[in-house]
């Protein structure tokens, strides 16, 4: 077994190699790093382009490539050069290849990138092939690249050195790959259903919009303490107030301080969108659209895996309200009981514990939060919210405990938030202020009412249905990612490197 002085001391000596020969290479070829460099084609054009050519055929076709050294056998006589859309096969011999070429050939090294030009040929095994001609090094890689059918095994040394994670593991690439595609569909679906995207500040004096621990900053010029945003709502509901749109959204970055866990990353990506003269059950319908088509993008189909669970974004989505969905869980219809006491009382008779100020609603949704969550695999919508936990949204017509809010759910976990949106400027202050001094209550004495907000809903705010989605857990869905650190290119860590 090797110690770790011995590892130390072999990845120093490997290290210097490479410096030595980055060395020679200055000394050979002058500019080890050329600013320009031509490439006539990528290495995928290239598959795509001698798709059809036969088994030990050689064309007459000089191409122009580059990219990253995967491999190497025979002394560099076969090199797999890899750029982001493939692989290539180089083959550098005495009968094809200039001395001056294959003199390069001991100083190149696995993870070099170079630039190879030659003729295109498919060998008698098949293997399309490039015979080199000319070898140009574009960059000599100082560091080794990991163990070769290994990669970064360690978990943590992924999320640290995502550009290793991504070079050697095709499922990671392949997964940021999806992810890009995910958010341009999202961006593409909204605006093919007449939203308008909208940019509002990320930088806030009064943080709003959510409830969640901010991170702080301070703005010197103006002397000002800021908060990078927790959510965007109140602008959005502003930008919608001046008549910009009837349709607004925001693919928008959020800041959370709080924990971290598979699901939430202090920073992550959300979708919020506001729709004039909807209410949340237009929302329910925007979502199934939505997230059929992202599915049917990434996989040719609105079915797919998560682990061993066959999941469908093929619409309707279930749709329960919590009450019933409680009822049905464990027997207790809240909707039969009239005060806190009751549902208080209901809850300890049913083995909950419960604190002894919880009303009927923070009761309703703590054993919704213990019974139900976990049985919803499938995507449902659940609706009818207890208004105690919900102070944005309209009530429910004929009951005022409840509130025309719904949050869809898969895989046990919330992948969208929606409401009837509130737009009445006086109910709007009142709940704002009792949401302020419950903040204040636990200790959050920078939490401030937040006026212009205010002033721009006494102007009037058309009705609408407003919905955020958690863009990362979506994607850790779509592409079957077990952590939501797999689907962030940098999350965060903590501390560096050992």
């Amino acid at each position: 077994m090797t110690d770790q002085k011995t590892e130390t001391a072999l990845s120093s000596d490997v290290t210097e190699v490479r410096a030595q020969k980055l060395k020679l290479l200055r000394d050979k070829v002058g500019d080890v790093y050329p600013a320009h460099f031509h490439r006539t084609m990528t290495n995928a054009e290239l598959a795509e382009k001698y798709a059809g050519l036969e088994d030990d055929v050689e064309t007459q076709d000089v191409v122009t490539v580059a990219g990253r050294v995967f491999s190497s056998r025979n002394s560099g006589m076969f090199i797999d050069l890899r750029d982001a859309s493939g692989k290539i096969q180089i083959f550098s011999h005495k009968d094809t290849t200039p001395e001056a070429a294959r003199e390069l050939l001991p100083l190149i090294d696995l993870g070099d990138i170079i630039g190879v030009t030659g003729i295109v040929r498919r060998t008698k095994r098949g293997e399309l092939t490039i015979n080199a001609q000319e070898i140009t090094m574009l960059t000599k890689a100082l560091l080794p690249m990991p163990e070769k059918y290994h990669g970064l095994s360690d978990i943590e040394q992924r999320y640290r050195k995502r550009h290793l994670d991504i070079l050697t593991n095709e499922d990671s690439k392949l997964r940021f790959q999806q992810r890009s595609r995910i958010v341009s569909g999202i961006r593409r679906f909204m605006e093919n259903d007449g939203f308008m995207e909208v940019e509002t500040p990320m930088l806030h004096s009064v943080y709003g919009g959510a409830t969640a621990e901010p991170f702080k900053t301070h703005h010197n010029t103006l002397k000002l303490d800021m908060y990078l945003r927790i959510a965007p709502e109140l602008f959005l509901k502003r930008t919608l107030v001046s008549g910009l749109s009837d349709k607004v959204f925001e693919i928008n970055r959020n800041f959370r301080n709080e924990g971290v866990s598979t699901r939430h990353n202090p920073e992550f990506t959300m979708m919020e969108c506001y729709w004039a003269y909807a209410d949340y059950e237009d929302i329910m319908d925007l979502v199934e659209r939505l997230y059929a088509e992202l599915a049917t993008a990434i996989h040719g189909t609105t079915e797919f895996m998560y682990g061993e669970t066959e999941i469908s974004f093929k619409g309707p989505f279930r749709r329960v309200p919590m009450p019933d969905a409680v009822k049905e869980a464990t027997g207790i219809d809240f909707l039969a009981m009239k005060t806190d006491e009751e549902a208080r009382s209901a809850a300890k008779a049913a083995g909950f514990e419960v604190e002894k100020d919880w009303t009927w609603g923070e009761c309703l949704a703590f054993i919704f939060e213990e019974k139900v969550e976990a049985t919803l695999i499938q995507p449902a919508h659940v609706t009818h919210f207890p208004k105690d936990i919900s102070p944005f949204a309209k009530e429910v017509p004929g009951e005022p405990r409840l509130v025309e809010r719904f949050e869809t759910y898969c895989n046990t976990w919330e992948i969208g938030n929606a409401f009837s949106e509130l737009n009445d400027p006086e109910e709007q202050r009142a709940r704002m202020v009792e949401q302020l001094e419950q903040a204040h209550a636990r200790g959050e004495k920078e939490k401030q009412l937040d006026e212009e907000f205010l002033d721009a809903i006494d102007q009037g705010m058309p009705p609408a249905g407003g919905l955020g989605i958690g863009v990362d857990r979506l994607i850790m869905l779509l592409t079957n990612a077990p952590s939501i650190r797999d689907v962030i290119l940098f999350p965060a860590r903590r501390g560096k490197a050992d």
